[in-house]
């Protein structure tokens, strides 16, 4: 059907039509002026169309399909539409510009101008049009209409819309979307254009396929970590957007942001840069009487070298600051260097280099060194102090495809004692501020493939803060050789002999070792304040079954030290004590050995508690009884005699009158030992035991399950027939109970079966112990010398549920208020900030909001608040002061007590806290919390400490995106801490 020489072409369902155009029409209208075609205008054509059930066009390709009747209207339009087109005097300043683009003059006073040249030349590649509605083709006009979500692709250039117009004589193309009235219910598309990775969308834009020019408004592109929005822009072959009236921010809220920098004019060189002339800050729709002349924003994404601005403040002792302002470097494509100062306007100033490297399948790893020169006080009022602090930190990983048989790994964290009292950046770090302890290590291992060889190295420091006391161990090296049996038979025939059971294997360690204050490290001598030496142990042992019941093992071990020197010792009248008087350096050889027969069993015993008993009943089915008792032969011979030379006998005579004999070895305090005084014929006894029940189902559907009674229950002691006095040794037990599948109680302790007595000098009560057990002297079996325990609970809302549901407060089965996900009664379920889908979902960039599945609308969880509760406990029962009126010894206790929590009312607001309590002074002694509110592209944080001598608090409001960090509000107080470090 043809109507007024236009030739329609619709489609009731998707339609897809590939053209092959060559550009062959000759320019009729170089001159015209065009009027642009309006979204407003579009919407007028839309509406009227979806209103409508059938078209007056007839297609000159398909067959009409819909209706006649009631075309008058559309017809109207459409002819309204397509006279607008051809209106010359009618065309506004924003259409005039929007026209320039296809092919932008070189004369910027005529603006309406086109030139001839490019009309002629021919498209380079295949077109495709695709409308989800249809399509209406112009051949006279040479204009190609595609209503409904339509989208042209042009080799790598794809462009989509509601409504697009292609003009094929100038190969310019118009796409906009339709503003559907909310009543159509339908989904807006705006106009987009891909082209190779550059992509953006708009409400309109012109784009010339053949000159890769166009022209665009309110246009949305991302870049970076934010997004550049613009009323106009006009884009170059190149890629280069010259926008006016634009706007940067990391907010996607697009149209109303949350804050932005307003730009007047600006340049953008997508996934490279911008650069802008004066902007302003704006937030909440206010602008703010913040601006810049120009300003600049990489997008790089690639590493690259640039200054780093620093960050200033006050701090009450120190002054005012800037901090962390330097240069980053990129070195190459595996390591970078970043070097940042710290400078204080009282004098202290610091300086940090920071480097961090990888390579692939090989390694990682970080370097950190700091340099700190703080002072203190005021020279005239005579507090004034100076301290100077380092800190060195590196951490190494090696891939483990790199190497399967070596390996190497650091991991060092060495500083001064003060470092962490005088580091702004450890101030509200409850870790660093209340570590004593640092340990740093490198090690290496080596295996040898094919050989039951290995070696391993290491160099460990570990620092004490209290006292700046360092103890350092370089090197530690140790090499093994794993068990082998060497009299096995490489091809087996029969059984196995008994003496092919027969293993042995051998370690090796040499160890060198100081343990001096941090301030005289470098100023010790290595061979005579570094302890070292080396040892060999050989252990050779066999396994037989006896009766099939009793297992049996004999063992013999060798044992070696070398020591590089000896000291003799000598007593002192007017010290009272033994003290060094010579050291011969030299090589002393040091060895003993032990030989020992081991006999064990396991024997089990299974009985059905009676009825009668209230805590069995009829739940329990049968109960195990577990027990493992074993004994064992010990020699060693006495390594005092005097043909060995490690032991020497001192008698003298005290400044009270009193004759004494001291034993002591030349080789005390060395690195390995010595071998032990008196002669060992020992018998050593011990039994564990395991207690399980069997609890019967309750119904079919269930099954019978085991529950512990007693997880372990050990005891232990020896008794030496070789020895002179004190044959028995200390009674050791202990005990495992599991409560729950997460908590076992585990307590152990030890007896001494010998009473204490004591005598007086110097007004000075010193105990002394007495061969004479105390169960002759009717003082029980063996005095408690201590025990300890420790346990941590993390409390939330998953376990406390359990909780309440074991003491019958609650069902299993029963859920949380607000388990129920699905939307209460007068509340929406969607995104906030607007309508839309998020971008990561392919959606449109106008609209993007986070989703709330799991929260209300006001933000709170619709299932339970989530929080948690943990603590750790530790309580200590040890040896306190001897008490002569009982001759006993009394007891101590200690107690150590460290709690944390978070609670996170909604999604936006999180709280956590963590903190320490003395029970001697009976009062948290510190103790640190964190408080969070995301603003969506904003955060604002709040640090505070409220007790401790470090009381103090931090709070800073700053954008999210790394490239806008300095862009932020930041309010702090800092202690007074008046009172010196010691180091």
């Amino acid at each position: 059907m043809k109507a007024n020489g236009h030739h329609y072409l619709s489609y009731p369902y998707r339609t897809w039509i590939t053209l092959s155009i060559l550009v062959g029409f000759l320019v009729t209208g170089c001159g015209v002026h065009r009027r642009s075609i309006t979204p407003e205008d579009v919407a007028k054509v839309a509406a009227a169309r979806d209103s409508l059930p059938a078209r007056e066009e007839t297609p000159t390709v398909a067959t009409d399909s819909l209706p006649t009747g009631s075309v008058e209207t559309v017809k109207a339009l459409r002819d309204s539409l397509d006279q607008s087109i051809a209106t010359s005097d009618s065309l506004s300043e924003e259409g005039r510009r929007a026209e320039s683009v296809d092919s932008i003059p070189t004369d910027s006073l005529r603006k309406d101008s086109v030139v001839p040249d490019s009309l002629l030349s021919e498209l380079k590649a295949p077109m495709d049009f695709t409308s989800n509605d249809s399509i209406a083709i112009y051949p006279k006009r040479n204009i190609v209409r595609m209503y409904g979500e339509g989208t042209i692709n042009y080799g790598d250039n794809k462009i989509t819309g509601d409504f697009m117009e292609m003009k094929t004589d100038s190969g310019t193309i118009f796409s906009t979307y339709i503003d559907y009235p909310d009543s159509l219910k339908k989904e807006r598309h705006y106009a987009k254009i891909t082209t190779g990775q550059d992509e953006y969308e708009a409400k309109s834009m012109r784009y010339n396929v053949k000159t890769q020019r166009g022209y665009i408004t309110d246009v949305i592109t991302k870049q970076g970590e934010g997004y550049v929005v613009a009323q106009q822009t006009k884009r170059m072959e190149n890629s280069d957007l010259y926008m006016k009236d634009g706007k940067y921010s990391t907010c996607e809220n697009h149209e109303h942001p949350h804050y932005y920098i307003a730009m007047t004019e600006a340049k953008v060189r997508p996934a490279k840069d911008l650069v802008s002339g004066p902007v302003y800050l704006v937030v909440a729709d206010v602008p703010l009487p913040i601006g810049l002349p120009f300003a600049f924003f990489p997008f790089t994404t690639k590493r690259s070298s640039g200054l780093l601005m620093p960050t200033y403040g006050e701090e009450g002792d120190r002054g005012f600051y800037l901090r962390n302002g330097g240069y980053y470097l990129a070195l190459n494509d595996h390591v970078d260097l970043e070097v940042t100062g710290d400078l204080y306007t009282k004098g202290s100033w610091g300086l940090t280099g920071r480097s961090t490297y990888r390579r692939r399948y090989r390694h990682s790893g970080s370097v950190n060194a700091s340099y700190l020169k703080t002072n203190r006080g005021d020279r005239i009022a005579g507090d004034y102090s100076e301290s100077t602090d380092f800190r060195i930190a590196w951490s190494h990983q090696q891939d483990p495809k790199a190497d399967p048989y070596r390996t190497f790994s650091a991991n060092v964290n060495f500083s001064t004692s003060s470092y962490n009292h005088n580091d702004l950046n450890a101030l509200y770090n409850q870790a660093m501020m209340g570590q004593n302890t640092k340990s740093s290590s490198i090690s290496f291992s080596r295996r040898f493939p094919n050989s039951p060889w290995s070696i391993t190295g290491s160099v460990d420091i570990t620092q004490r803060s209290q006292d700046s006391t360092v103890a350092v161990t370089l090197p530690n090296l140790s090499w093994s050789a794993s068990r082998i049996f060497p009299f096995k038979r490489k091809k087996a025939v029969g059984k196995e002999r008994w003496y092919e059971k027969i293993s042995l294997s051998y370690s090796g360690q040499l160890r060198n070792s100081i343990t001096t204050k941090e301030n005289q490290l470098f100023r010790t001598n290595l061979i005579r304040d570094w302890r070292n030496g080396v040892s060999h142990s050989i252990p050779v042992s066999a396994s037989f079954d006896l009766f099939n019941y009793f297992k049996v093992t004999p063992s013999v071990s060798y044992n070696e030290r070398w020591y590089s020197s000896r000291v003799t010792r000598a007593y002192d009248p007017e010290k009272n004590d033994i003290i060094p008087v010579d050291t011969t350096y030299g090589f002393n050889r040091v060895y003993d050995f032990r030989a020992s027969l081991a006999l064990s069993t396991t024997v089990y015993g299974f009985f059905k508690p009676m009825s009668w008993v209230p805590w069995a009943g009829k739940n329990v089915e049968m109960i195990r009884h577990r027990m493992e008792p074993s004994i064992s032969l010990n020699y060693q011979p006495d390594f005092a005699d005097p043909k060995f030379g490690y032991w020497e006998h001192l008698q003298y005579i005290s400044r009270d009158g009193r004759q004494l004999d001291r034993w002591y070895s030349p080789y005390d305090g060395q690195l390995f030992g010595v071998p032990g005084r008196g002669k060992s014929g020992s018998v050593s006894l011990s039994v564990s035991n395991n207690v399980e029940a069997k609890l019967a189902a309750k119904n079919d559907s269930v099954k019978a399950r085991k529950i512990s009674l007693i997880d372990n229950l050990s005891f232990s002691t020896s008794y030496n027939f070789a020895a002179d006095s004190f044959r028995w040794s200390d009674f050791q037990a202990n005990i495992a109970l599991r409560f729950t599948k997460d908590f076992t109680l585990r307590l152990g302790g030890s007896f001494d079966p010998y009473i204490w007595d004591y005598y007086e000098y110097d007004g000075k009560v010193v105990p002394y112990r007495v061969d004479k057990l105390r169960i002759a002297a009717g003082k029980g079996i063996g005095w408690f010398r201590g025990t300890s325990t420790s346990f941590s609970y993390n409390l939330n809302p998953k376990t406390l549920s359990e909780l309440l549901a074991k003491v019958g407060l609650r069902r299993k089965d029963e859920k949380d208020e607000g388990d129920d996900t699905t939307n209460p009664p007068g509340t929406e379920q969607r995104p906030r900030g607007g309508s839309g889908n998020s971008p990561d979902g392919g959606g449109s960039l106008f609209s993007s909001g986070q989703s709330d599945l799991e929260y209300d609308p006001y933000g709170y969880s619709k299932n339970v608040i989530d929080w948690n509760l943990g603590f750790n406990y530790s309580l200590t029962m040890g040896q306190g002061p001897f008490d002569p009126r009982i001759r006993e010894f009394t007891y101590k206790f200690s107690q150590d007590l460290s709690f944390n929590g978070n609670l996170s009312v909604t999604k936006n607001w999180h709280f956590n806290f963590s903190a320490n309590y003395n029970f001697q002074l009976n009062k948290i002694t510190n103790m640190s919390c964190n408080l969070q509110r995301d603003l969506h592209c904003w955060s604002m944080r709040a640090s505070f400490i409220p007790v401790g001598p470090y009381k103090s608090y931090n709070f800073s409001i700053a954008v999210d995106a790394s490239l806008l960090q300095d862009l932020k509000y930041q309010e702090s107080s800092h202690p007074q801490r008046t009172n010196p470090w010691y180091y």
